[in-house]
C-alpha cells in the first residue's frame, strides 16, 4: 500500500480545525492506520490551535502528513519564525498552555524546525506497521491486498479532493471484489447471503479475539 506524502493549505482559524480533523481521519482510514486516528486528530487540533493562539488567527498555514519509517509524521507550517512553541508545565485541565503538553503525551517525539521563510512544528506517532508501505502484521489483510491488486480502477481525472477520491476508489474496488465472489457463489449454486452472514460472524469473532489479546493500552 503506497502511503504518499500529502499536504493541504489552510487559514489558521478555529472553524478550520474540525475540517482538518475530518481530512486526517479520512486519509488515515485509506492508509489503514485506524489505530492512530484519535491521536493524530488530537495532534492536528493542538498544532493548529497553537498557530491560532501564538501566531494569530487568519495566518496562512499548511498541514503536511507523511511516513517516516513506520512512524506517522504530522507537520504544521506557518510563516512566523519567532513565535516558538514550548512545552508548558500547565496542568492538563488549564485553559491555556497545554497544547504541546498534550502532543508530547501522545506522540513518540516532536520538535520545531526553523527555515528561512517558515517554521515547521512536527510530531511523530508510532504505528503497528512492519514496513512503511506494508500493513499491520495480519496475513488476512495481506491476502486481501493481493486480491485487490488484480482490479484496475477506471478513474483517470484529476480530483479536487484526492483524500476523498482515494477512499472512494478503494471502497469501490472492495465492493467489486465482493460482487465477483457473489457471482462465483451463484454460478456454483451456493447461497451468497449465507456466505456473507458466515463471513461477518467469523470477522467479528476474529476482531473480538484480537482485541482481547491486545488488552488495555
Amino acid at each position: 500500500m503506497p502511503r504518499k506524502p500529502w499536504d493541504i493549505a489552510f487559514t489558521a482559524d478555529r472553524t478550520e480545525v474540525a475540517a482538518l480533523r475530518r481530512i486526517m481521519r479520512s486519509h488515515l482510514s485509506t492508509w489503514g492506520l485506524h489505530e492512530v486516528i484519535d491521536e493524530a486528530q488530537l495532534c492536528v487540533s493542538e498544532l493548529v490551535t497553537n498557530v491560532i493562539t501564538h501566531v494569530g488567527a487568519g495566518t496562512p498555514a499548511t498541514l503536511a502528513v507523511s511516513m517516516r519509517g513506520v512512524r506517522l509524521r504530522i507537520e504544521v507550517h506557518d510563516p512566523d519564525t519567532h513565535a516558538l512553541p514550548v512545552l508548558s508545565d500547565s496542568a492538563l485541565d488549564a485553559e491555556k498552555g497545554r497544547g504541546m503538553a498534550l502532543v508530547a503525551a501522545v506522540a513518540d517525539c516532536w520538535g520545531v524546525q526553523m527555515r528561512l521563510d517558515r517554521k515547521v512544528t512536527w510530531c511523530e506517532l508510532a504505528t503497528r506497521l512492519t514496513s512503511p508501505h506494508g500493513h499491520l502484521d495480519d496475513p488476512r489483510v495481506t491476502r486481501a491486498e493481493s486480491v485487490l491488486g488484480l482490479y484496475t480502477w477506471p478513474w483517470s481525472h484529476h480530483p479536487s479532493d484526492p483524500v476523498r477520491l482515494g477512499a472512494t476508489v478503494t471502497r469501490e474496488a472492495v465492493i467489486e471484489a465482493v460482487t465477483d465472489l457473489l457471482h462465483w457463489l451463484h454460478a456454483h449454486g451456493w447461497d451468497g447471503d449465507e456466505a456473507l452472514d458466515l463471513a461477518q460472524t467469523r470477522f467479528e469473532g476474529q476482531v473480538a479475539s484480537r482485541d482481547v489479546r491486545a488488552g488495555p493500552e
